[in-house]
This record gives C-alpha cells, structure tokens and sequence, in this order.
C-alpha cells in the first residue's frame, strides 16, 4: 500500500471518530432538548428547517438528495432517543408507501403496515398511530380518490408532504422476459407501465391487485408471472429483477401527505391545505378564488370531487396554496373565504416537501 493511500485512510479514519463524537454530542443535545418541549418529539418545521440548512451549505460531491438521507437518518435516531413513535403506511412491506414513510421519518420510527387507507387513518384517530402516510396523487394518474374521501371526514390533521420519484421495476422467478406470462401490480402502476408493457411484454395479461407488494407475493409463487413495483419488494420477495426504471414518465413522482393529530408552525416555506364548496349560484367557484388572488396568495392545486354527503351532482374542492394559514396574507384569504364558501375545512399547514 502506498505511503499517500495511507495517509489519506489515516485521515478518512481520524474524521469518522471525530463525526461519532459530534454525533455523540448532538444526541445529548436533542435529549435535553426532548426534555424541555411539550408535546411530540417529532416537529415537521423543525426538521424540514434542519434540511433546508443544511442543503444550502451543500457544496458536494455528496448530492443534495443523498445528503438530506443521511440527515434525516441522523435526526430520526436522535429523535428516537427522546420518544418512541407508530408510523401507519399502506402495506403490506415491500410498497412505495412504505419508502415514502422511511424517507419522511428515518430508520428510528416504528412502521406499522396497514392493508388500506381507511386502515391509515383510523390508526391516526384512534392513537394507535402517533403518524399516518396516505398517497394523496400522481404526477401522471392524478389523484387517489379514496384518500380525498377520507380527508373530508377525518378529524386528524396534515402536518407534512413527501414528494416520492417512482421507479417502477418488473421483477420475476424467471430469469428472463420470455417466461413471463402475466404481470401483477396495483392498477396505478399498470397505469405508469402500461407503454413499456406494450412494448416488452404485448402478450402478457395485467392482473391489478391492492398493492405492487402483493403482486409481489403472487409472483414469488406462481411460474410465469412477474410483478411491478419497488427495488425493494424484489429482494423482500425474493424475486429477480428482469427491468428497472419501466414508467412510461422519467418524472413519475407520487405526493404523499402526512396525518396526526396536529398540523405544524412555521417553517418558513409552506403549504396550506382546504376543502372548499361553492354556494349555489352563477359565478360562485370564480368567487371563492378571488379571495386567493386579492391577498397574492398562490394555489398550487385545485381538485374537485362530488360530494358524498352532499346531494347529486354537489361537488367539493380540494386546493393547495402557499403559505401557512399563521401567514397574514393567508389569514386574510381564509377569512374571507369563509364569509363566501357553503363549506370550509382547513386541513392543515405543514412544509413544503424538502426535495
């Protein structure tokens, strides 16, 4: 081994033993920290505060995407130091659910797989759960309508949003694409798939299943079938990899909100969350978005849905805007819409995913 190769493991060496000290220090601090603040260890600004820092410091090689990893890593462990906390997810393991709840909260949480999203949300309002992860939407299959329903109804509250990039996989017992008969996964991702699969596999049949992890399961155990789904379901299932990145869009990206009890203060970059119905008169969806415009309050989403409980034809809308309802602007807005709107719910102010 050369002299300079030593040397620099020498100092490689020297760093690693001075960053389990820093480390050290910081978790000492984090539980002096836990023992002085009321309420829940986790605080979303907080944490999405902590990143955005340390992300605009970040001069590389690490990408800003790895390094964010590592330091929610780094917080969730520190955090589990304070506090044992449920996290609820769609499961069973194996899904994208659960790697949008690993990258929100870290290794240190405790995941409980649930199998449906109404089994998310009650998790949260029983207390079973102290935290939720619903998906929410689809950059190129929309919304999850199911998701939408149950935020209308539910007491909890949104305190965070995770934007996760998708990166569908065929995965198989056989080794090759010429064995492969049928292909199982949920139907958002036979959606997402659905030009790669014409392509590769026209002959195969599409069974849609509840999640990419059951289909998983299926093709663990039947000869010629294959399923899509995560890298990570492969291995869980012991399945082979035949094709990686398959979705039809490079930027497939599925938004996923955070449920609890409370939403969250302040970060300093964040969203607001409402449901909306327009009184029944000429004009009246333009007007409850004047409110938004008078005040310079920018909507990032506007979705509309018919009302459940409503009579037919009664829709609902679902709207993003920037900002956190404690924001003056926003406070105006929101004041003023309730005065116009048949129906208002806030469903919380949380960061904007760190991304």
């Amino acid at each position: 081994m050369s002299d300079d190769l030593k040397t620099l493991r020498g100092r490689i060496d020297a760093l690693d033993r001075q960053l389990a000290r820093l480390l050290s220090q910081r978790a000492r601090l984090a539980q002096r920290i836990g023992g002085l603040k009321q309420g829940a260890a986790y605080r979303p600004e907080r944490e999405a505060q902590v990143l955005r820092g340390i992300l605009s410091e970040n001069r590389g090689p690490i990408p800003d995407a790895a390094l964010a990893r590592l330091f929610v890593e780094i917080m969730s462990a520190c955090r589990s130091l304070e506090q044992a906390m449920t996290v609820a997810y769609l499961g069973p393991e194996g899904t994208f659910s659960q790697e949008a709840a690993i990258k929100q909260f870290g290794a240190g949480a405790v995941l409980a797989s649930c199998p449906s999203i109404d089994e998310v949300f009650r998790g949260v309002e029983t207390g079973a759960a102290g935290y939720g992860v619903v998906p929410v939407e689809n950059s190129s299959e929309g919304a999850i309508g199911r998701t939408l329903d149950l935020l209308l109804a539910t007491p909890a509250k949104v305190c965070g949003e995770v934007m996760l990039p998708i990166r569908q996989c065929l995965m198989s017992r056989a080794g090759k694409l010429a064995g492969v008969r049928r292909v199982y996964s949920h139907t958002q991702s036979l959606a997402q798939c659905q030009q790669w699969l014409a392509r590769h596999l026209p002959g195969a049949a599409r069974i849609a299943v509840v999640s990419n992890a059951e289909a998983a399961r299926l093709a663990g155990r039947e000869r010629g079938a294959a399923a899509i789904g995560p890298r990570t379901a492969a291995s869980i299932y012991g399945l082979k990899l035949l094709a990686r990145n398959i979705e039809d869009e490079a930027k497939n990206t599925t938004r996923f909100l955070v449920i609890a009890g409370h939403d969250a203060s302040p970060s300093g970059k964040d969203k607001t969350s409402l449901i909306l119905s327009a009184r029944n008169v000429p004009g009246a969806v333009h007007e409850l978005l004047t409110p938004l415009a008078a005040n310079q309050v920018s909507m990032t989403r506007l979705e509309s849905r018919p009302s459940r409980a409503g009579a037919l034809w009664e829709y609902v809308f679902y709207v993003d805007i920037e900002g956190h309802q404690h924001d003056p602007g926003v406070a105006r807005a929101v004041d003023a819409l309730k005065q116009k709107a048949s129906f208002l719910k806030i469903l919380g102010s949380y960061p904007a995913a760190v991304t």
